[in-house]
C-alpha cells in the first residue's frame, strides 16, 4: 500500500529511504499478517514510518481515505529480496491521509534518513517511483472530492 500524507494546503510529506539515499517516497508497506485489512496496514505503517498516530485526536481515522486506486508494477531488482521467490510484480493500493501542517513527524531511522514537506507538484517531481508520483499528481482532485 501507498499512503500520500498531505495537509489541507496540499503540501505532501516525503521520506528519504535509508537503504537508497536520494530515493524519496510516500509511506509504503505490506500486510504483516494474512487477513490484515488494508486500513489496518495503513495505520500500522504510517505509525511505524512517521510516528503519526492515526486514530488520535489530531488525526482521526476518518482522515485516512481509500482512493480506490491500485497500481500493478514490476518490483525493482534491488528490492526483489523482500518478496517471496518468484514474485516479480506488486499491487499497490493507494490511500490519502490529511494531517495538520504542524503534526510532529519522527521518521523510523532504520527506514528513512529524513523527511520534507513539499508542494504537491515538487513532491511528485522528487519521487523516484512513477506510481507514487502519479498518485501525488491526483491529490488536488482527490482532496477536493472529500465529503
Amino acid at each position: 500500500m501507498l499512503v500520500v500524507i498531505h495537509t489541507g494546503e496540499l503540501d505532501v510529506l516525503l521520506l528519504e529511504r535509508a537503504d537508497a539515499p536520494g530515493f524519496w517516497q510516500s509511506v509504503t508497506g505490506s500486510k504483516d499478517l494474512p487477513g490484515e485489512a488494508l486500513v489496518d496496514t495503513c495505520i500500522r505503517e504510517v505509525g511505524e514510518e512517521t510516528g503519526i498516530e492515526i486514530g488520535s485526536a489530531a488525526v482521526p481515522v476518518s482522515a485516512l481515505r481509500d482512493w480506490q486506486l491500485a497500481n500493478v508494477y514490476d518490483i525493482y531488482p534491488q528490492w526483489q529480496h523482500r518478496y517471496a521467490e518468484g514474485v516479480t510484480r506488486n499491487t499497490e493500493h493507494v490511500f490519502g491521509l490529511r494531517v495538520p501542517r504542524d503534526i510532529q513527524v519522527r521518521p523510523a531511522p532504520r527506514e528513512h534518513l529524513r523527511f520534507e514537506w513539499l508542494d504537491w507538484r515538487a513532491a511528485a517531481d522528487r519521487c523516484f517511483s512513477p506510481s507514487n508520483a502519479e498518485a501525488i499528481l491526483q491529490l488536488p482532485r482527490r482532496a477536493a472530492a472529500r465529503p
